[in-house]
């Protein structure tokens, strides 16, 4: 029997980035996956390849609507290769996948394929093509998250599907009725949107996006009634039915009246529960909750104290990058230092376009915990860049503390907003006041200059372009 420092159960982004750390602090490490490629959801099915497909989508719209504007015409019909579409995105996961078995080979670490299982506290079983069975000091569980699935919607993977079946369809959707508002049913039902299919957006809570700041949500809303999207609040579903070729959804409008939704397919995009199955996790003296989540202290230990849990188990919101820090976090607490986390400070970003990120505190959080903030915000419309390249939609809000104007929050939704968050985060980092960001030059012309002047509004409402 093999014994290694730590062992480490999933090999999406958290699983790897743990092991990689682990390895470089000097640790004996193995990874270990059920699946035959490494990377977890997001890699496989879930951030790559849906930003690929959200490119490429792209791309289409602009070659239909925009570039005769830019004066590109292109004669004859412009036509769609969903298969050909639906391959560039597998090549972009195969490539990305394979990227991080170089790093597994790289860094020394032992990969395990198969299903990784507790015997005890310190030895784990493996299933899969052959049965083994490792012993290690430490654990990791990152076993992440599969989408959460509703008791009256049953998942056929044909025509009522999950994310998963929706990066990979044949055909495109004539009109695809999506549940849920939040970030997966949004991204995917715009690919599927510029590709030609109707799209119809079910969504329970009383607006899209119901977890990030309220102006946001307008906006986006805004921006997809814009875009034809067929978007439908305080609905809440109550049967999904498969005839053949027709899906039909009834939901109860906010009146309590019983509405009929037709289509050819429908996404079930309600959110994503911990995934824990198979694990044995009683076994090694792990406690879980009642949804499957693995209970963990602030250090991110669990009840057994050398087995610890990241990412998508445990508390917190489901990203990729959070998961990553988490997985340094508790490599690095293993090896004996004392790392940190500050979770207000992981960004959301949404990858529609326009895009959608926030960090920090939104309004609705400021108030419902009385601090007195202000608020500054620039429209991008006003922009020299956004003019330049026809993107006008969105603006950035930044929110700041009423005494010491401190940053509190930044929120902002508009071309390139995926990347200019980084910025935010960075401020915040440092605990900068909106005064301090209105002091920083800012390249022109470029999109930035939107939170430059969103801090000059909310510092003395001194806007210079508005």
């Amino acid at each position: 029997m093999k014994s290694y420092d730590v062992a480490i159960i999933g090999s999406g982004p958290g699983g790897y980035v743990a092991a990689i750390r682990c390895a470089q602090l000097g640790m004996k490490t193995a990874i270990i996956e059920k699946y035959a490629t490494l990377g977890g959801t997001c890699l496989n099915v879930g951030c790559i390849p849906s930003k690929a497909l959200l490119d490429s989508s792209h791309h289409y719209e602009d070659a239909v609507k925009h570039f005769e504007a830019h004066g590109i015409e292109i004669p004859g019909e412009i036509k769609i290769n969903l298969e050909k579409m639906i391959g560039r995105k597998q090549a972009v996961v195969d490539q990305t996948t394979g990227g991080i078995d170089f790093l597994m080979t790289k860094n020394k670490i032992d990969v395990y394929h198969g299903l990784g299982a507790f015997k005890d506290s310190t030895h784990i079983t493996i299933s899969g093509d052959s049965n083994e069975e490792i012993e290690a000091t430490y654990s990791i569980i990152a076993t992440g998250s599969k989408p959460t699935s509703l008791p009256f919607a049953t998942v056929d993977k044909e025509r009522i599907i999950t994310s998963t079946e929706a990066l990979k369809l044949k055909e495109i959707p004539k009109h695809l009725i999506i549940i849920g508002g939040g970030v997966i049913g949004l991204e995917l039902g715009q690919v599927y949107k510029r590709l030609g299919s109707e799209v119809s957006v079910i969504e329970y809570m009383d607006r899209i996006l119901p977890t990030m700041d309220a102006g946001l949500s307008k906006e986006l809303n805004k921006v997809f009634r814009k875009q034809k999207f067929n978007i439908n609040v305080s609905h809440k579903v109550t049967n999904v039915e498969r005839k053949g070729a027709e899906v039909t959804v009834k939901a109860e409008n906010k009146k309590g009246e019983l509405v009929e939704f037709k289509g050819d397919y429908c996404l079930v995009s309600v959110g994503r529960s911990p995934f824990t199955a198979g694990l044995n996790a009683e076994s090694a003296g792990v406690k879980l909750t009642e949804s499957g989540q693995v209970e963990v202290n602030k250090h991110l230990q669990t009840s057994a104290s050398n087995i610890f849990a990241i990412g998508d188990v445990v508390k917190g919101p489901m990203l990729a990058h959070k998961a990553e820090e988490e997985g340094v976090f508790v490599a690095e607490t293993i090896s004996g230092q004392k790392p940190h986390i500050d979770y207000n400070l992981i960004p959301g970003v949404v990858y529609t376009w326009p895009e959608v990120a926030s960090v920090g505190k939104t309004e609705e959080q400021l108030k419902e915990q009385g601090i007195a903030y202000k608020s500054g915000q620039f429209p991008m419309r006003a922009l020299g860049r956004s003019r330049a390249s026809m993107d006008l939609d969105g603006f950035v809000k930044i929110l700041a503390d009423q005494s010491t104007d401190e940053v509190l929050g930044i929120h902002m939704i508009g071309a390139r907003c995926a990347d200019l968050i980084a910025e935010a985060v960075v401020a915040m980092e440092f605990r900068a006041s909106a005064e301090d960001i209105s002091r920083m030059s800012h390249a022109h012309p470029t999109f930035a200059e939107a939170i430059k002047e969103a801090a000059l509004a909310a510092t003395e409402n001194r806007a210079l372009h508005i």
